[in-house]
């Protein structure tokens, strides 16, 4: 049950990074923010109490982890150039 929430998480937040991508806000973001650490910590609890395939679950985490973060710190810079236009 857990695996399926933690992928539903995760999920949800690269839907919910993407669309923060596409229309910046600070309410998106803070979401997205929330989202990967709710995704970090159901990824880790998951490995804690069910240790196998560590190796291929970890890879997969930095993969996701990598997109997601790479979106949302491009969600942050368009944020701040959207400020300073203003």
């Amino acid at each position: 049950m857990v695996i399926l929430i933690h992928v539903i998480i995760a999920l949800t937040s690269i839907v919910i990074a993407s669309l923060a991508f596409l229309r910046p806000t600070m309410k998106k973001l803070l979401v997205s923010y929330g989202f990967i650490f709710a995704t970090i910590a159901t990824g880790s609890y998951l490995l804690v109490t069910i240790p196998s395939h560590i190796l291929e679950s970890c890879l997969t985490g930095l993969f996701y982890l990598t997109v997601v973060s790479m979106a949302t710190i491009a969600t942050h810079v368009r944020l701040r150039r959207a400020e300073n236009t203003l």
